[in-house]
């Protein structure tokens, strides 16, 4: 069903077009000053009123990238891969995700030691989940886009690992405006990962719904599976 690669895609849009609003309203108000340097994201977040709107943009990206990372695992288990690499992916999924949250919604002007922490689980936790999923890009039966997804998943993975490394160096050095700019970049590469998922998705359709009716033990058990938009009965041994 391809009103799935809608998920993904929203997310993308949605996240990014939220920092930015966030940066527009922090420079509109004063609460950042970008003719002394170039500010961090979450700096633009910091303060009243811009912080409010930063924390809820933080909590409903949460929500959806949990949401996007259950479905690529359900996605990938019924490609028949049960291997450690989908559970290893689902669970940095989640914890990159729980992260983002955390970093919304303790700003680093208050609680600057929890942001830090939000902030190195979402981005590094972050970073390898998208690594694991392009493993599982070339190594999940069927891929339909593998052609071009694959490749364009690999540049992101590598350019935001560059980033990242580049970031904290400069942070370490001083060059913070430079370090802001490696963040802001590394940020929207996160959000285009996270829609590249939307490619996958649109081939999403198979729905399953199994209902089971108890009924006395000397009747047989019903059970109807809804696959595929095909229903079919199933009628099992008596208990």
């Amino acid at each position: 069903m391809w009103l799935w690669a809608l998920l993904p895609l929203s997310l993308a849009v949605f996240g990014i077009a939220g920092i930015w609003i966030v940066y527009v309203i922090s420079v509109s108000n004063g609460t950042v000053n970008i003719t002394e340097r170039f500010p961090y994201i979450s700096e633009c977040g910091s303060y009243t009123p811009q912080s409010t709107i930063f924390s809820q943009y933080c909590n409903i990206c949460t929500i959806i990238g949990l949401w996007i990372v259950f479905v690529r695992f359900q996605q990938v288990r019924d490609y028949g891969d049960h291997g450690k690499a989908n559970t290893l992916g689902v669970i940095l999924g989640f914890v990159s995700c729980t992260g983002v949250s955390v970093l919304g919604n303790f700003q680093q002007s208050v609680q600057r030691m929890v942001h830090l922490v939000g902030a190195f689980t979402a981005f590094i936790v972050g970073l390898l989940y998208f690594w694991v999923q392009l493993f599982l890009t070339y190594r999940v039966q069927p891929s339909y886009d593998r052609h071009w997804v694959g490749p364009t998943r690999a540049l992101c993975c590598c350019l935001c690992t560059v980033l990242c490394v580049t970031m904290v160096a400069l942070a370490n050095t001083g060059h913070r405006s430079a370090a802001a700019a490696c963040e802001w970049a590394l940020v929207m590469l996160f959000f285009c990962l996270f829609g590249l998922f939307g490619a996958e998705f649109r081939h999403v359709d198979c729905h399953r719904l199994t209902v089971q009716r108890h009924v006395l033990k000397t009747q047989r058990t019903s059970l109807c599976v809804v696959s595929n938009h095909h229903l079919a009965a199933v009628q099992n041994t008596p208990v």
